[in-house]
């Protein structure tokens, strides 16, 4: 996937400035360098889930907001954490409910068939231009899929 696909940026930079901080400020929260925080809201470089939640959970934003799914910027009573186990359970259940294989989601995503279902099984952590095709491609919303929303939002805002 290349980086153009992929966009977060620029919210990401409009919430932070909204609230006056600076990169080298969310770097710090990130535990990264300055550079570094730089390139993920450059879209240079891709933003780790790990990271991307942090941020969202710190400015109390959904990642669907920040990643221009929906113009709505949070969801009552979402999760702050992320559990890997639920994050494979929900992405078995999107797989399933969409009559995909797990050899069919591997090819959509360019990866091999045992990437996926590490994901699936809660072993690793997906990655975030995985998460958005499978969100964008399917409506699907990435909060569903991280655990942190019960409902699948998106199915009926698109």
């Amino acid at each position: 996937m290349s980086r153009e696909q992929i966009f977060y940026g620029k919210r990401l930079k409009a919430i932070r400035e909204r609230i006056g901080l600076t990169q080298k400020e969310i770097a710090s929260l990130l535990g990264v360098r300055e550079n570094c925080y730089n390139q993920y809201e450059s879209e240079y470089v891709i933003i780790p889930i790990k990271h991307l939640n942090t941020i969202c959970n710190y400015f109390n934003v959904s990642l669907d907001y920040v990643f221009e799914f929906t113009n709505d910027r949070n969801y009552p009573n979402s999760n702050k954490e992320i559990d890997l186990k639920i994050i494979g359970q929900k992405l078995k259940e999107f797989r399933k409910e969409n009559n995909l294989t797990q050899e069919k989601v591997a090819k959509f995503l360019n990866i091999d068939q045992p990437t996926w279902s590490i994901y699936e099984k809660g072993k690793s952590l997906i990655g975030t231009p995985f998460l958005y095709m499978i969100c964008s491609k399917y409506n699907i919303s990435a909060d569903y899929l991280l655990g942190k929303i019960d409902t699948n939002t998106l199915k009926k805002e698109i």
